[in-house]
């Protein structure tokens, strides 16, 4: 007999919500599920109820008898849960808001996973993680936690080496987003076409592509959408510009890029875009509020009982099919290949064999194992331990409230500017988020004495 599944969702108010209902009635031949539960908290306990109504009428407009239960009490959720998903955004879009505006107000990169507000938004959501492993740990100890609360690299860092909780796998939208670009930018509809292969970490990571014939075509990839002359462009994340990367910084390296190394490649181009829109008062976050604003309306409507084409606007585009695809290759021992965060098992030699990194595994019933991708050509090593080295540093900070620890992770950031203005920066976003930081109360109290 098929075991009915209990799924619950921290951060179940959230518009990606929907999005994630639809993946699994897309799987619902392959997954068997019992009660949705979502969850969230009392400021978000109007946008909890909207999202639970649009998804009870998604689920019955498909003949399902899956129970939708939307709660605030954590611990009722997660009781005897089969699979935990989080998605929650700490401090809400406000918080991603000040993430973006304060650096570019110190003319440095504002971005809610790159640079100090990554750092920022790492802060916010590590120790609620931990809160809510600690409750797995007593409520559902076999269960499995599929994050992708951003930055998704440093929770599940935070996770699995620091909470001790192994069932753990971190998620992400941009490898499956690229798959499927490059993909149409080749004329292929199906991107089973092609041999995807990434290795990295979340947010800065690399891929290499072979085709059918099992030929490495990577280096032709690059010559064909960067070269000076090309005109064919793969990309169109709604997070990120396009600018176009230098041909000689990929050229030879054998690698094609993720869109987020742009904020690594191309600092100077993606600061004077956020400095423009800045000035504009039009900070993604602020574009992404308005989007949320509408979506919340338009899930009100009683007669809506499906995914609304406007969520595609919001960013995270395939995200639920991450997500449910995980889950159901976990169920089935599908043996799926994907890319994820989880243990790096020595696939990146260039790594700590345990440290959390993104790559491709084979998702199987005990997990993901990492494909062998060996060791990066020196451009890519030396910026991926650099980013490492921030991350630890990140989820230790964020973890015990220490200051220093902070401070070197900033250091470590290649796209903060060292020096006074950095820590003035630092400051400064420390008191701006002081409800969401308890660990640094201390530090935030002697920040703020000081201006006085």
């Amino acid at each position: 007999m098929v075991k009915k599944l209990k799924i619950a969702t921290i951060g179940g108010g959230s518009s990606y919500t929907p999005e994630l209902i639809e993946g699994f009635i897309k799987r619902k031949d392959k997954i068997s599920i019992s009660e949705l539960w979502l969850v969230d908290i009392e400021e978000g306990r109007e946008k909890l109820e909207i999202v639970s109504g649009l998804a009870e009428r998604m689920v019955k407009a498909n003949n399902l008898d899956w129970k939708i239960y939307a709660t605030l009490d954590r611990r009722e959720a997660l009781k005897n849960a089969d699979y935990v998903t989080t998605q929650y955004r700490v401090g809400l879009l406000d918080a991603r808001i000040k993430d973006e505006r304060i650096p570019i107000s110190y003319n440095m990169i504002g971005q809610e996973t790159n640079g100090a507000g990554g750092i920022f938004n790492a802060l916010r959501a590590i120790p609620v993680i931990k809160d809510v492993i600690d409750d797995m740990k007593d409520l559902c100890p076999d269960a499995w936690l599929i994050n992708f609360a951003n930055p998704s690299g440093m929770v599940t860092e935070a996770a699995i080496n620091y909470c001790g909780w192994e069932r753990a796998i971190g998620l992400c939208n941009v490898p499956i987003f690229m798959e499927r670009k490059e993909s149409e930018a080749l004329g292929l509809s199906n991107g089973d076409d092609l041999c995807f292969k990434f290795a990295g970490l979340n947010h800065y990571n690399y891929h290499k592509i072979w085709n059918r014939e099992g030929e490495d075509i990577t280096e032709q990839l690059i010559e064909l959408f960067y070269s000076p002359d090309s005109t064919a462009n793969p990309e169109a994340i709604k997070n990120i510009s396009d600018f176009k990367f230098n041909f000689s910084s990929l050229k030879g390296t054998g690698y094609l890029p993720s869109p987020y190394l742009r904020y690594y490649y191309l600092t100077n181009e993606m600061l004077e875009e956020d400095l423009e829109v800045y000035k504009n008062h039009n900070v993604r976050g602020e574009e992404v509020k308005r989007i949320e604003d509408t979506l919340f309306e338009m899930y009100k409507d009683p007669k809506l009982n499906h995914k609304p084409e406007l969520l595609s606007k919001r960013g995270g585009a395939f995200y639920s099919d991450v997500a449910c695809e995980v889950i159901t290759s976990i169920i089935n021992d599908s043996r799926k290949l994907m890319s994820v965060n989880t243990k790096n098992k020595g696939s990146i030699t260039d790594l700590d064999y345990d440290a959390v990194v993104e790559v491709t595994s084979v998702i199987t019933s005990h997990g993901p194992e990492p494909i062998s991708w060996g060791p990066f050509t020196p451009i890519a090593k030396g910026l991926l331990q650099n980013l490492k080295a921030m991350e630890i540093l990140t989820v230790e900070a964020a973890l015990e409230g220490n200051y220093e620890k902070l401070v070197q992770a900033f250091i470590l950031c290649p796209i903060i500017t060292s020096g006074g203005k950095a820590i003035d920066m630092l400051n400064e976003m420390l008191v701006a988020n002081k409800k969401y930081l308890p660990n640094f109360a201390e530090k935030i109290e002697e920040i703020e004495a000081a201006k006085r």
